[in-house]
């Protein structure tokens, strides 16, 4: 490899594995493409994700606040499946074209039925709200311009010939530089449990990075019975979504959406996007992403110019002090 710096390092629309410096023989850059709307929340991307990766069970412990149980991503935790409860509304005159499914997000359990409410129901009468399952299998975005990797000062984090982004568990020293850099919360370093292997050392999915090398799906793509998380070359996959996307606004589902997939975002593109059925906030997701390294280049230049005028300061005062 020919490692190369560009004006656009930081900024702006480029091939990931190219401007890290890997030749033309590299493979296509890939990626996943989740379609929330087909996600069923089972979970099998996390516990497939877990026993792939040897990453430790542990947290799963329900909160009272949803039926999630697994909470978010974390060190130990490189899929994480959000439920979201959704409550409907009816869609108000001027809105214009809607689904009639937006609403305000409730996180919390489904309220306890009053007593009686089965011979209620027996008897023709549903005073219960009407809701919907806002359901999405969120991992590492693998950023095109990632800062975690601007930030580290040990290499541990590296960018591999298909475009993604890795950490190598023998070389971070828990610094911990990254966890800040990500713009998506993504990256942690594992505190718990004791007796796991890496505590203290940065975690996060690396899209089997060994699968990928042996010609693989990686685990959570192979494992999801929906094809929810679907794996490709990224170009493609972009392709894909957009069809998607085209084929539910045909169906009336206005609020369909991409995230991720735009290359001249604020991180360039992600190697790993989402069709949503509503706004990013409600998922959780930023909804203007910006590489937090993006200023560095011009830090650097005031910095430099700051300490070639402290230096010629000092020659002045040391030359204007001469007998």
């Amino acid at each position: 490899m020919s490692w190369t710096i560009s004006e656009n390092s930081f900024w702006g629309p480029l091939d990931p594995a190219a401007d890290a410096g890997y030749d033309e023989d590299r493979p296509k850059r890939k990626g996943f493409f989740t379609d929330t709307s087909i996600c069923i929340g089972c979970k099998a991307c996390e516990v497939a994700c877990k026993e792939w990766n040897d990453v430790p069970a542990d947290h799963f412990d329900m909160t009272a606040t949803s039926y999630d149980n697994s909470h978010s991503l974390n060190a130990n935790q490189w899929r994480h499946v959000a439920f979201i409860e959704q409550p409907k509304r009816l869609v108000t005159e001027g809105e214009g074209q809607d689904s009639g499914l937006r609403g305000t997000v409730d996180l919390g359990m489904p309220t306890v039925p009053p007593t009686g409410a089965a011979e209620q129901l027996a008897n023709g009468a549903d005073d219960r709200p009407d809701f919907r399952w806002l359901m999405s299998s969120d991992v590492c975005k693998h950023c095109t311009h990632a800062a975690c990797l601007d930030v580290c000062p040990t290499g541990s984090l590296f960018r591999t010939e298909f475009g993604t982004v890795v950490v190598q568990d023998d070389i971070c020293n828990g610094c911990g530089y990254c966890v800040p850099a990500c713009p998506y919360g993504v990256i942690e370093r594992r505190k718990a449990p004791d007796g796991a292997k890496n505590v203290g050392i940065a975690q996060k999915c690396t899209l089997c990075y060994d699968r990928l090398d042996a010609g693989q799906t990686p685990a959570c793509a192979q494992a999801c019975p929906t094809q929810s998380i679907q794996y490709g070359d990224v170009e493609e996959l972009r392709e894909r979504a957009n069809k998607r996307v085209e084929q539910l606004h045909e169906a009336g589902i206005m609020d369909a959406r991409l995230y991720g997939n735009d290359p001249n975002d604020g991180v360039g593109g992600t190697g790993a996007f989402f069709l949503l059925l509503d706004e990013p906030e409600v998922y959780g997701f930023p909804p203007d992403p910006v590489v937090t390294t993006k200023d560095l280049p011009a830090m650097y230049k005031h910095a430099v110019a700051a300490a070639g005028a402290l230096l010629a300061g000092a020659a002045v005062a040391f030359l204007g002090r001469r007998p």
